[in-house]
């Protein structure tokens, strides 16, 4: 078994909801190895530290034991996935100006971000870490099982509120 790191983050349908009433039924449910945070009204993130056989299984299994707790609870993000320059620094112990330099070297074929704009880029962590490992930087399996992981819940999250119509078109010409 290994041990996985990750972040579930969710809207309550009331958006008025005390988060904390959730508590003790999140507990029961089987999300006794997360740290709960409830400091935002209507919503609610859950640390996890899972021990599982894979990081599709402690991600799956968590959701699920989310979803006996709180039904309605709809997921917004799986983490770490999304990420900024800084938090790609964070991730890898170095500044955030080596990681900007790294970015901005047309020597390096850094992977393209899913959103630039004038204060910077986002990206999927998965990508990344898998460039630094193929420019010799040592990567935690673990933090790259559970990035691939999330970066795969969120978008397939995400194309469920696509019209299939307009994604068809799409899809055949991107």
């Amino acid at each position: 078994m290994k041990e996985y790191e990750f972040i579930l983050k969710y809207a309550l349908t009331d958006q008025n909801a005390d988060s904390s009433q959730y508590l003790d039924a999140l507990f029961e449910a089987g999300c006794d190895d997360a740290m709960i945070g409830t400091g935002k009204t209507g919503f609610i993130a859950l640390e996890f530290v899972r021990e599982a056989a894979s990081a599709d299984e402690a991600v799956l299994s968590a959701i699920a034991d989310v979803k006996k707790a709180i039904p309605d609870a709809e997921l917004i993000e799986v983490s770490p996935d999304l990420v900024t320059p800084t938090e790609i620094a964070s991730v890898l112990g170095c500044s955030r100006q080596n990681i900007q330099k790294i970015i901005a070297n047309p020597k390096k074929r850094f992977p393209n971000p899913i959103h630039q704009s004038s204060a910077g880029g986002i990206w999927h962590l998965e990508p990344v870490l898998r460039w630094f490992m193929e420019d010799g930087v040592s990567i935690n399996q673990n933090l790259l099982e559970i990035a691939e992981i999330s970066m795969t819940a969120n978008l397939i999250h995400q194309s469920q509120k696509v019209n299939p119509r307009i994604q068809s078109k799409f899809r055949d010409i991107i």
